[in-house]
């Protein structure tokens, strides 16, 4: 069987794949998935042998904690506030931290870096005979940045006790060693004092790196609470999905209507819907007939018609019609709830984005200790003064401080991230910033994304003797009396055109063929083909005018008075102006473009002629769009799905990267990894060229990290001494590490000249 379990405690790559080895060596567990972003864990296991509490134990094991999720449904809406609120109370708290931190580092460092600066200075802190006050006033600044950050430690030295450390163990090794090697400074300082001598005083005064471990710590949580901030965002999504269905239903019971809850719906029952209401489950229509709004999951911008014998679908609404139908799909059986499934194991499913840094710290970090180790011991055993081999072992860790390191990854991401808000781009997490690097298909949805959204005319055509003006009068008058958007597309038509409207009298419309009303005493008919010929008008001569338009993917109408047709008008859902050019950068990008649809295949085939595009799939579900986009990714392909409506958030969520158009919809804003906030496709293109330039300033970084590293662990572990006489001591090997910091920030710095290639 599978489960899906919540995971706490997670904070990087490397403690999703300690939670997956934990529980994958367990008999009878065939399939582990944890997902970092949504904190959860799916389980395949065989329950003969297996069952939740070995699994739980299991990833408690591992140092984290994990309980069984709650399946989402409208009964549990309060589990999920009370999930948000708990989300919420953490980022809170971690803004706290934020604080707290800098509030101590400014003045420690201005304590550390002042008087070498030639800033004024406390007179009772300068001088050697001062260093006493100098040092605890350091010590005592850096200990409340080192009690508010505690958990970095906490969860540091257990993953490291557990052999499978992680970035907070990097963190926490680093300013430990710095703060460590500043308390031994203070007592020699003191025991210097002590015996008058001064120069050894002013040494040890030198020789402090509290700044480094605190600055380390402060660092770091800011960057940690603006991800946080970011990624809590996410998990709203399927509240927004829930919001959707209706809480109340008004059924037939024993003859009379009644309003129930929608949870209490049960198959057969008749459910009354009155216009501009939502329709609550999946049913059949056995009386009236209506336009149905099915834009939230099949993307079209054009109402449906629906008669007796169509089927609705829940979160669906109700545009002017009256209409009854028989419930056949409740519960976790609707269309609705399927897509909200399909949110959740597509989420739960990604693969979690595996830190390089992190990779590499299960590596190093045991490395350099045992390095630091190695070293110390050495020299004890060459006959080497104990002070002399542990200021070695210390300036290996100190040299080796992953402050550089820990910085690679998210001074760059803060950067990038930042300039990705400049150029109208909302990254929601790190995760989403490194993987869009190295997206090859970018799959994009018709509706909001390739197009406008909403239906304009783009043809007009006269047959008869009238004016395109007066043609154009009579058109809008008809439909002033209507709601349909095709009605709404003409009468903006004629408000552009500045033309003036008649009053419209018996005004009716005839379900599934068109209109008609009488203006000034005569009466007139606008609809399609079957429309006309109930009215006996001929419209021979225009058919093949009529199937040209309707071969480009619009939808043309025919307009006639009682005798004859006076004209046609063609509407269609018109591509954005920068479509083709995004297009084509991605292209010339070498990436794959496709486009999905809920729309019919001759429109999806007169747009794919249009741009160019590689593939075109028509006439999709929202079940379809994320099962091509799995496919795609079963084929080695990695993925960047680009939508707008709550049909593309289950494929939002199953690609790799997401990407939302941002005047679409909430729930699909929710679902993606990155938000166009100007609903601009080239800022798509944007956002991929900003992830490679992003990824490769990252790169940079780490290199140079390392490139300090490897020159001065050697150095720092003495290698040269007794040939050359070569010493590194720490506050050397902190200089030296403080140079990779420096040059990592000013690297990750030059990304804030990084501009969109078009």
């Amino acid at each position: 069987m599978q489960k899906k379990y919540e995971v706490m405690g997670m904070t990087c790559a490397a403690c999703s794949a300690a939670v997956e080895r934990s529980v994958k060596k367990l008999a009878g567990v065939n399939t582990v998935n944890v997902n970092l972003l949504s904190k959860q864990m799916v389980v395949e296991f065989d329950e003969s042998v297996a069952n939740s509490e070995t699994i739980i134990k299991a990833v408690e094991g591992a140092g984290y904690q994990a309980r069984e999720a709650q399946p989402e449904s409208a009964a549990n809406k309060d589990t999920r506030s009370e999930q948000k609120q708990v989300m919420a109370d953490e980022t809170h708290k971690m803004r706290s931290r934020v604080w707290i931190s800098f509030l101590f580092l400014i003045p420690l460092m201005y304590i550390a870096m002042g008087e070498m600066l030639g800033l004024p200075f406390p007179v009772w802190l300068s001088g050697p005979e001062k260093a006493i006050s100098y040092a605890f006033a350091q010590f005592l600044l850096t200990l409340p940045i080192v009690y508010v950050n505690r958990k970095y430690f906490q969860v540091g030295f257990k993953t490291l006790w557990r052999r499978s450390p992680n970035m907070d163990s990097l963190i926490a090794i680093g300013s430990s060693a710095a703060v460590v090697h500043g308390i031994i400074a203070i007592f020699r300082i003191g025991a210097a004092l002590g015996q008058g001598q001064i120069d050894l005083a002013e040494q040890y005064r030198h020789d402090l790196y509290f700044e480094t471990g605190a600055m380390i710590l402060a660092l770091i949580t800011l960057g940690r609470f603006l991800e946080a901030r970011s990624k809590s965002r996410t998990s709203e999504a399927i509240t927004k999905l829930l919001d959707l269905a209706p809480e109340t239903a008004v059924v037939l019971r024993e003859g009379r209507e009644q309003e129930i809850p929608v949870e209490e719906i049960v198959v057969g029952d008749i459910i009354v819907i009155r216009p501009g209401q939502s329709i609550p489950v999946d049913g059949t229509i056995i009386e009236g007939s209506s336009a149905v709004d099915q834009s939230a999951l099949t993307g079209e911008s054009i109402p449906v018609e629906k008669n007796v014998g169509d089927r609705v679908v829940s979160a669906t609404i109700n545009k002017v019609g009256f209409f009854k139908f028989k419930a056949e799909k409740v519960g976790e059986d609707t269309t609705l709830a399927q897509i909200i499934q399909l949110v959740e194991e597509a989420s739960a499913s990604k693969a979690p984005i595996a830190k390089l840094a992190d990779q590499i710290s299960g590596i190093f970090v045991p490395i350099v200790i045992l390095i630091a180790l190695v070293a110390t011991i050495v020299w004890l055993a060459l006959g080497a003064r104990f002070e002399f081999a542990l200021s070695i072992g210390i300036a290996v860790l100190v040299i080796s401080c992953p402050c550089a390191l820990g910085l690679a990854t998210p001074v760059a991401i803060m950067v990038g991230t930042g300039q990705g808000a400049l150029n109208g781009i909302l990254i929601k997490s790190a995760e989403a910033l490194e993987i869009a690097h190295s997206v090859d298909t970018v799959v994009l949805d018709k509706t909001g994304t390739i197009t406008e959204g909403t239906p304009k005319v783009t043809d007009v055509i006269v047959t008869g003797r009238l004016s395109e003006q007066d043609f154009l009068a009579i058109a809008a008058s008809m439909e002033s009396s209507s709601e349909h958007p095709l009605a709404d597309a003409v009468q903006a038509k004629a408000r552009e055109l500045g033309i003036e409207l008649n009053p419209s009298q018996d005004f009716e419309a005839v379900p599934g063929k068109g209109i008609v009303a009488v203006i000034e005493g005569r009466k007139f008919i606008a609809g399609n083909l079957a429309l006309m010929e109930q009215y006996q008008i001929d419209t021979s001569a225009w058919q093949e005018q009529y199937g040209r338009l309707a071969s480009e993917g619009k939808t043309p109408l025919y307009f006639a008075n009682d005798e004859e047709l006076l004209g046609i008008i063609a509407v269609a859902d018109v591509i954005k102006p920068t479509s083709k050019s995004a297009i084509d950068q991605f292209k010339a990008m070498g990436i794959g473009v496709i486009m999905l649809t809920g729309d019919n295949q001759r429109t999806a085939a007169a747009i794919q002629k249009q741009l160019d595009l590689d593939q075109v799939v028509a006439e999709v579900l929202p079940q379809d769009k994320e099962e091509v986009i799995r496919k795609l990714q079963e084929n080695s392909k990695r993925v960047a799905m680009v939508g707008d409506g709550i049909n593309d958030a289950p494929a939002l969520a199953r690609a790799d990267v997401g990407i939302a158009i941002g005047a679409g919809t909430d729930v699909a804003i929710e679902s993606a990894d990155i938000v166009l906030i100007r609903s601009d496709l080239k800022d798509a293109v944007t956002a991929i060229q900003l992830s490679k330039a992003t990824v490769r300033n990252i790169k940079q970084n780490l290199f140079w990290a390392f490139f300090y590293n490897t020159l001065g662990i050697p150095l720092a572990a003495g290698v040269f001494y007794p040939l050359l006489g070569w010493n590194l001591s720490p506050m050397i090997g902190a200089a030296a590490m403080s140079l990779s910091s420096v040059f990592v920030v000013s690297n990750a710095l030059r990304l804030k000249l990084f501009k969109p290639r078009s």
